[in-house]
């Protein structure tokens, strides 16, 4: 199972994560946590949008999550895609938006156009990348690539996409249009996960090659550094909002933290036990969470901001 981001921080003390067939709320005010949305069983959308299945979908396994400003998006492993908003009852709309063999949905991402609608993007084994509507839910692009694709970033500014997939090299696409703006070359191998510094200058992408490349988009001949994991894959990368510091993980037992004030020169290592579901930053860069989706030790660890720049101590 690829698990990559199924832990997001809406605030230092809200954290929603993955569980079995689970959506949790942990508040770590409270100490307490509470299921949000339950995909074991049927889910039947509560909101009649084209497009949604009237049937609903059953015992969804989820491969990818996204959670902004009350709304919540799953992806899944059949090319599902769940939608709920938080303050609303039930599912508001619940598709398979690719019925291709082998159609995993790799990523969502919920983003603000350059008009300021919210939408939704989703990746998907199928070789397209999709953005709806989070109204109705329609289906406003389709992009397509050569392969699979693993990940999307939106920039900053919503005018460029970092496009990732299966191929040594990453694109660079107009938000609006899908065409190819741009080629990242440097990787050795497939990509999987993308982020952009909020200044929207530096994008910072992962791969199987063990490794993560900064790219000034200035200047896209080569890359201005490369991070080196200590054992596989990077599955996962985080900025935090005040773009200080930069989180990658591999698949397992290794978070790496990074100063981008010091050139990403000086670096932690949070070293665990399992396998990591997915890492975040609260919005204030006070918390930053680790999920670990270990069967035995699944947990999800919460590390505060030392003044002294460092993100460290307590575990939940």
């Amino acid at each position: 199972m690829m698990l990559r981001n199924l832990v997001w921080a809406t605030s230092k003390h809200d954290v929603y994560l993955m569980q079995n067939y689970s959506i949790m709320h942990w508040s770590s005010l409270k100490q307490k946590g509470k299921e949000v949305l339950n995909v074991a069983g049927q889910i039947v959308p509560s909101v009649k949008h084209p497009g949604s299945s009237p049937q609903g979908l059953t015992r969804v396994q989820v491969s990818a999550m996204s959670v902004k400003d009350n709304l919540v998006v799953v992806g899944g492993f059949q090319g599902e895609l769940i939608c709920k908003y938080l303050d609303k009852p039930g599912v508001s709309f619940c598709t398979k938006i690719s019925h291709d063999e082998n159609s995993i949905t790799n990523a969502v991402e919920i983003y603000n156009d350059a008009s300021g609608a919210t939408r939704l993007m989703t990746a998907n084994n199928d070789l397209l990348v999709r953005v709806f509507d989070t109204e109705k839910f329609t289906v406003l692009e389709r992009f397509s690539f050569p392969w699979s694709v693993n990940h999307t970033s939106v920039s900053p500014d919503s005018k460029l996409v970092a496009v990732l997939g299966d191929n040594a090299d990453c694109l660079l696409a107009d938000c609006k249009t899908g065409k190819t703006v741009g080629t990242l070359r440097g990787h050795l191998d497939y990509s999987f996960a993308a982020a952009w510094h909020p200044d929207g200058y530096i994008l910072a992408t992962g791969n199987q090659d063990t490794t993560c490349r900064l790219w000034d988009v200035r200047k896209l001949s080569s890359s201005l550094a490369v991070l080196k994991g200590r054992m596989g894959a990077i599955r996962s990368i985080r900025f935090s909002s005040d773009g200080r510091f930069m989180a990658m993980a591999e698949p397992a037992d290794f978070v790496h933290l990074y100063d981008t004030r010091q050139d990403y020169t000086k670096s932690q290592e949070i070293d665990l036990f399992g396998e990591i579901a997915g890492i975040s930053f609260s919005p204030d860069t006070e918390a930053f969470f680790v999920g670990v989706a270990d069967r035995t030790y699944g947990s999800l660890l919460e590390f505060n901001r030392r003044r002294m720049n460092y993100y460290f101590d307590s575990i939940l």
